[in-house]
């Protein structure tokens, strides 16, 4: 049942009152909330005591002109300046304890992906569903820590260009052994749902390196497509980042920075998929969003 309260207010003051209220979130319970007020002194003195930027740009200063070159260059897969790359690097190696300076890489940045596999298990297979239209969480502009839920629909339209930059160290433990990631891809041909695969077989022990596949034309009409990577009959670890979708123009997989694979929704979000959902998952199996 909806609660309903009141209060009387002065003339003079409503102005005043009103003016510090604000919608709440609207996917749970709808009410109005007091606004956030802007930090007083003491607040913000308080803060940058507590903040990591001032050592983080103390570090940043005492880089060379090479190395800030470095992580400018290393930034741009991202949109990012070298100084935002810098310090939510240097903020993450901060927060999980690990000294020194990380080395800026064009083929990873900051957290990435890691599936990892260990006796008794020897396989894993996660997915991303892209159906023609699905909900994300989007922040709201101008409202910090704020989301919305928004639709949105895929126009599919060939050519469908998959990617990823990876590292690997894994070890067979049988016949028929493989690590891939690939799409699905569903169409229609003469009345008939069929699925075409895009395929990357994976390097079972490499350093980072790119690689990425392409479906260029299908005569009949695509319906859709899934995105998978699957580790069968193997152990040890694959590193993941920039994982990429690409079709009409732009790229659509959620999360492709691996900054949060293991993201699910809840509550006011129920309808949003997962970033990456468990297929395969086996005692020994596991993946999530790592910095090391």
């Amino acid at each position: 049942m909806t609660k309903i309260s009141y209060i009387d207010l002065l003339p003079t003051i409503e102005v005043k009152y009103y003016s510090n209220l604000t919608i709440a979130d609207r996917f749970t319970t709808p009410h109005v909330i007091m606004k956030k007020t802007f930090f007083s002194r003491k607040s913000i003195k308080n803060l940058a005591q507590r903040s990591l930027l001032p050592q983080i740009a103390s570090t940043w200063a005492g880089l060379s002109e090479t190395e800030k070159t470095a992580w400018t260059n290393a930034g741009i897969p991202r949109n990012l300046n070298g100084y935002r790359l810098f310090v939510a690097d240097m903020s993450a190696r901060i927060k999980n304890g690990i000294t020194g300076i990380a080395t800026p890489s064009l083929l990873h940045q900051s957290w990435f992906g890691k599936l990892k596999i260990t006796t008794p298990a020897d396989e894993i297979k996660i997915t991303q569903l892209h159906p023609s239209f699905y909900w994300v969480s989007h922040p709201v502009h101008g409202k910090k820590g704020q989301r919305e839920p928004i639709k949105i629909t895929e126009q599919f339209a060939l050519p469908l260009t998959i990617s990823l930059n990876y590292k690997s160290n894994l070890t067979s433990t049988g016949a028929g052994s493989f690590a891939k990631y690939y799409a699905e891809v569903w169409y229609s041909y003469q009345g008939i749902n069929l699925t075409k695969i895009v395929e990357i077989s994976l390097d079972t022990i490499t350093d980072w390196k790119n690689a990425t596949a392409t479906l260029s034309t299908q005569a009949s009409i695509i319906i859709g497509y899934n995105l998978y990577f699957h580790i069968y009959k193997m152990t040890g670890e694959l590193y993941i980042d920039n994982v990429k979708a690409t079709h009409s123009g732009q790229n659509w997989v959620r999360d492709t920075y691996c900054e949060d694979i293991l993201q699910t929704f809840t509550k006011a979000f129920y309808q949003i998929p997962a970033h990456w959902a468990p297929i395969t998952l086996p005692s020994g199996a596991e993946y999530d969003s790592i910095y090391e």
